[in-house]
This record gives C-alpha cells, sequence and structure tokens, in this order.
C-alpha cells in the first residue's frame, strides 16, 4: 500500500519517507511538486492507504492540494494527514474543511509519525475491507437474485406447458400477449423492470383455464349461459392456483388472472371491479387479450383484420378498457402489425 508524501523542501521528505519505511508492507512515495503528486492520486487512488502533504509550498499549498485530491474518484476517503508548525492552527479549520483527517507538527517526531502512519493505514485497511466484504455480498445477492428469477421462469414454462397440453393455440396466445403486454406498459412509461416482469406474469392468464372442460374450452360454436358461466370460473380459479406465493412474479399473476376480465366500466367479471379500482396489470392484459383473441382464428370465429380489431379496442375505451391503456396501445401499436 503506497505512502504519497508531498513537501517542496527534499530533505523534510527524506526525514518523513526515513521515518515511514519500517512499517510493514508500506511504500513510501514522496513528491516535491503539488502537481506531480496529484498525478500520482489520479492514476494510483485506490492503492494509496495514506497521504502526508506540507501546508506552505509554491504554488499550491496544501489545502488547495487536499481539496484536488479529495475530487479523484478513489480517494475520497483516503486519509490525510497535514503537516503544519505550531503556530500554523488557525490553519487547521481549513485543512479540516478541505477534508484532512488528521496533523502533525513541526517539527516532527519519528516515533510519532510511525504511530500516527501505522493507526490510519489500518483503519484505512479495515475501510478497504468493509468495501470488499459489501462488494462481494452484492455479487452474492444478485447471484441468488438471478437464480431466483430462473427458477420464477421455469414455474411459468411448467405451467404454460401444461395449458398447452389442452390447447395448442394456448402457448402462441400467451407469448403474443405477454408482447402486447410489454408494448402497452412501455406506452405507460413504466420502468422497464415492472415492464418485464408484468409481460412475465401475463403468460399465466389464463392458466385457470386448465380446469375448463373441453367440450366447453373447445367449443366450436357459441356457449350456452351455463357454459359461460363455467367458463368466466377460470378467472378466479386462476387467482387460487397462483396466490400465497411470496414471489412478486407469482403475486403479480395471481392479480392479471383474478382481473383480467373486469371492465373499466364495472361489468366485468369475476368481482364487477371498475375504473382504478381494477390493478393497472389487469388493465394492461385486458386490452392485450382482447386484441389478440380479436385478431386470432378460434373454433368458433375466424380472425379480424388489426385494424378492425383495434377499432374495437378503441370504440370500447372507458367501457371495457381503461383509456389511458388504449391510448398507449394505439399509440405504441407498429403500423405493421403486431410485435413478435
Amino acid at each position: 500500500m503506497f505512502v504519497l508524501v508531498l513537501d517542496d523542501a527534499p530533505l523534510n521528505n527524506m526525514l518523513m519517507a526515513e521515518a515511514i519505511r519500517t512499517i510493514p508492507d508500506c511504500i513510501v512515495r514522496d513528491f516535491t511538486r503539488p502537481a506531480d503528486a496529484l498525478a500520482f492520486v489520479a492514476a494510483n487512488a485506490d492503492a494509496i492507504g495514506l497521504a502526508i502533504s506540507d501546508y506552505d509550498m509554491p504554488g499550491m499549498n496544501g489545502v488547495a492540494f487536499i481539496r484536488a485530491a479529495r475530487a479523484v474518484p478513489g480517494f475520497e476517503h483516503v486519509p490525510v494527514v497535514m503537516v503544519t508548525s505550531l503556530d500554523q492552527r488557525s490553519l487547521r479549520r481549513e485543512a479540516l474543511e478541505a477534508g484532512a483527517t488528521d496533523f502533525l507538527a513541526k517539527p516532527f517526531d519519528p516515533i510519532e509519525i510511525r504511530a500516527r502512519v501505522s493507526n490510519l493505514l489500518a483503519l484505512n485497511r479495515a475501510r478497504i475491507g468493509e468495501r470488499e466484504r459489501a462488494a462481494w455480498l452484492d455479487r452474492e445477492v444478485k447471484a441468488a437474485t438471478a437464480l431466483i428469477a430462473a427458477r420464477e421462469r421455469e414455474i411459468v414454462l411448467m405451467l404454460m406447458k401444461a395449458a398447452e397440453h389442452r390447447d395448442n393455440e394456448t402457448g402462441n396466445h400467451v407469448a403474443r400477449v405477454a408482447g402486447l403486454v410489454a408494448l402497452i406498459a412501455r406506452g405507460l412509461d413504466l420502468p422497464d423492470a415492472e415492464v418485464e416482469q408484468l409481460s412475465l406474469a401475463s403468460t399465466m392468464h389464463d392458466v385457470g383455464k386448465i380446469s375448463v372442460p373441453d367440450t366447453i374450452l373447445l367449443k366450436p360454436g357459441p356457449l350456452t349461459p351455463e357454459e359461460r358461466t363455467e367458463m368466466e370460473r377460470h378467472a378466479e380459479r386462476g387467482r387460487r392456483i397462483l396466490e400465497g406465493s411470496s414471489s412478486l412474479l407469482m403475486q403479480r399473476a395471481a392479480e392479471i388472472a383474478a382481473t383480467h376480465h373486469e371492465r373499466w366500466d364495472g361489468s366485468g367479471y369475476p368481482a364487477g371491479l371498475a375504473g382504478e379500482a381494477i390493478p393497472l396489470s389487469g388493465r394492461i392484459v385486458a386490452v392485450a387479450d382482447v386484441f389478440d383473441a380479436l385478431t386470432s382464428d378460434r373454433p368458433y370465429k375466424k380472425a379480424w383484420s388489426e385494424r378492425e380489431a383495434l377499432n374495437h379496442i378503441l370504440a370500447n375505451a372507458g367501457s371495457h378498457f381503461d383509456p389511458a391503456c388504449v391510448a398507449a396501445f394505439a399509440r405504441m401499436l407498429p403500423k405493421g402489425g403486431t410485435p413478435a
């Protein structure tokens, strides 16, 4: 670890360096010009354990040197000792405000120098050790978070594979809805992390349909009132499948499953929520889900054109859909087609 010594008098530098050299793991670099010392700080800030500077120097005094050195990235917390004569006590407050850590009085005592430098180096090593431990902990937390995210994605894929066994179109539908959800969320200026979470969570919006009988799920014609009631139960069943997890992703997925069929005017299901009482996630997925359903072939209907589907979404803003989500969707929807 370097100890920087700065004094315009070469003899003082030599005496200071000799007093310090006996300290273990200590490499002295002495300078007589502040500019040279600053250049060394700029190139070696992370390797300097302590700096000792005289006050009276031509061109730049010790206080100005400390201010300049403190501005160098990586040098903000390095201990700096100001060397002053006994009649310069008035300068100490100025030096402290500039960032000085301690003071040595001239004429200095080699024993006092070694003791102070040793103590300050030990404190700086402890600070660096804490910083390195904090960096290690940060890396470990990030690695653990990435592992959790990967496992959550794996769970999502497994749930989607289970749903695809019921209906081959399900996998394609949820992938397209996820892309549309991301589009709308970005149009609403949501943070990137929230956009990603919403998009992934939305892939589970219809997971409750795994409990719907094939005779209803794949029926090529209109549903009877009883069949419609059974189909609508998939929202609540999806919530039950997904709820209770400590995972924020699963909590958001449960929220979406339960609310993506609610309507802005309160006429939706299962709870009849209205307006902003419907979570934003459900309002976003409602737009994406209906648009993709309209533009896709289903057993009971042919696909609409994107223009027809968009006109339907626009016409139902404020009744079925959140007007803000519709506006974001219309603004972000690519003119050449839906996102991949």
